[in-house]
């Protein structure tokens, strides 16, 4: 039997039927002020956008916090780069979109080049 996933004691439907008001109840303190203090235009494009049913949408809009209205679409958001493909889920909600897609690569080292070291004369050149 596959275990029923919620969010704070909550199923995905009723999250969904939520309005903005309830939902910032629920939120951490830093999202809820977030939500308070008001969408930047940036934000309220996007959100027109989720709103109007359209999908794989690309946004810069890092810092916007996850609402339950962007269940089950997918975004495509900038990490300085490219823009990294998600899908919300119901176990992002609450998190900043940033959350989702790193900046940053995780550094992987090989064997040093020619010329690198003194060490480096023993590796053949090829």
């Amino acid at each position: 039997m596959a275990k029923e996933l919620l969010w704070q004691g909550l199923t995905e439907e009723q999250v969904k039927s939520m309005d903005l008001k309830e939902f910032i109840e629920l939120v951490n303190a830093r999202q809820r002020r977030s939500l308070k203090r008001g969408l930047s235009e940036a934000q309220k494009a996007l959100m027109e956008r989720i709103e109007a049913g359209e999908n794989n949408i690309k946004t810069h809009c890092r810092n916007m916090v996850i609402v339950p209205s962007m269940i089950g679409k997918n975004l495509r958001i900038y990490n300085g780069k490219d823009f990294y493909p998600i899908t919300i889920t119901l176990e992002m909600i609450g998190h900043c979109l940033g959350e989702f897609s790193h900046t940053r690569k995780m550094v992987t080292h090989s064997s040093a080049g020619v010329g690198a070291t003194r060490s480096s004369k023993a590796v053949s050149a090829r």
